[in-house]
């Protein structure tokens, strides 16, 4: 799925600002103090692409993710 996503309601702003590209197609998490993006992408190592929360969820940076899904 290449295009824009949205899966929440219109209003909730509370969920969608936990996301780092709220509406687009960025799965990656929003960063905070508490949650910065300081750690590499477990497929590619670019450096400081990805949160802790990130990390977590098992998730690679965008340029890998979208190649991954055949976006280009």
């Amino acid at each position: 799925m290449c295009e824009g996503f949205d899966s929440y309601e219109p209003g909730d702003e509370t969920r969608r600002n936990m996301f780092a590209d709220p509406g687009g197609r960025s799965a990656l998490r929003a960063t905070s103090p508490r949650n910065q993006r300081n750690l590499p992408c477990p497929t590619c190592g670019t450096p400081n692409v990805l949160t802790p929360k990130d990390k977590a969820k098992g998730y690679q940076c965008n340029r890998c993710a979208d190649s991954e899904e055949g976006c280009f």
